[in-house]
């Protein structure tokens, strides 16, 4: 397995902005291609005056930057690939204070940046169907509060998730964990025929009537396990995923935490090819 780029190799690599446009045009369009104007194949040279390239046959113009993160953006576009660079080789997330510091940018910049990019994140990663062994669970993301049962949740935010024994993880912001949102979610993106493992929670009652194998674990009289049912990987998950709020972030305003929370889901499911988040992303635009 190879590994990221070294913050050396990174500049080496990627030393201005042309340098930087030219990657993001052989990322999207490859060395050749057909015209889109004229239809012939062949190659586009770089124009000089505008970031953009032109048939070599009919001077048609593509703009590699046009609807992707970074068009009519005043920010250099090596500043915004160095910004990719550090949120695909750091663990838990880059603070847009960070940010700020390393780009050397305004912290409304670094803020819409680093929000731009978890938007590509959650763009990259998708969404499929899980089938298998799904393991599902919630959790409450915010302040510590003075709970009335478990539906009550003051200010804080649900997060729903889904992850599939030895796969990939699915998660959402949700308004509450009534049965009328959690079910419609765990239809529509979990296969019929497959085994889903759950706590008590009676949102999660009549699923054999959609097409799943239910299997339970009853948290509340101290059981976390029985037989192979269990959602402790799905819990682990939770742990880390409040862990790298906490230590980047400090605290995430329920407005943007969907995009917290899939720039982590984003991590987890590329944890296979951690060195090549960083094409990934570019390739994703």
């Amino acid at each position: 397995m190879s590994k990221p780029l070294s913050i050396q190799q990174f500049f080496k690599h990627f030393p201005n902005d042309d340098t930087c446009l030219q990657h993001l045009m052989l990322s999207k369009y490859g060395e050749t291609l057909d015209c889109p104007k004229c239809g012939k194949h062949g190659k586009f040279h770089r124009m000089k005056k505008e970031p953009a390239y032109e048939c070599q046959w009919c001077g048609h113009h593509l703009h590699p930057m046009a609807g992707t993160i970074f068009h009519r953006s005043h920010t250099s576009l090596q500043k915004w690939f160095y910004a990719i660079y550090l949120f695909t080789t750091t663990r838990h997330g880059v603070a847009a204070k960070e940010l700020q510091r390393q780009l050397s940018v305004t912290y409304k910049t670094a803020w819409r940046m680093a929000h731009q990019i978890r938007k590509l994140m959650a763009k990259a990663d998708g969404e499929w169907p899980l089938s298998g062994t799904v393991e599902v669970d919630e959790t409450y993301v915010g302040g510590k509060v003075k709970g009335k049962g478990r539906g009550y949740r003051g200010n804080k935010a649900v997060v729903f998730g889904m992850m599939e024994r030895g796969g990939d993880v699915m998660t959402k912001v949700v308004p509450n964990v009534r049965k009328k949102t959690l079910q419609p979610i765990i239809k529509a993106n979990v296969e019929e025929g497959s085994t889903v493992h759950t706590d008590e929670l009676k949102s999660y009652n009549g699923l054999e009537k959609a097409g799943y194998d239910h299997e339970t674990v009853n948290h509340g009289a101290g059981e976390y396990a029985k037989d192979g049912c269990h959602v402790n990987t799905m819990e682990g998950y939770w742990a880390r995923l409040k862990l790298s709020i906490r230590g980047t972030h400090v605290h995430v305003s329920g407005k943007h935490l969907e995009k917290y929370v899939k720039e982590f889901e984003y991590r987890y499911n590329r944890r296979r090819n951690p060195e090549r988040m960083f094409d990934h992303l570019l390739a994703s635009l």
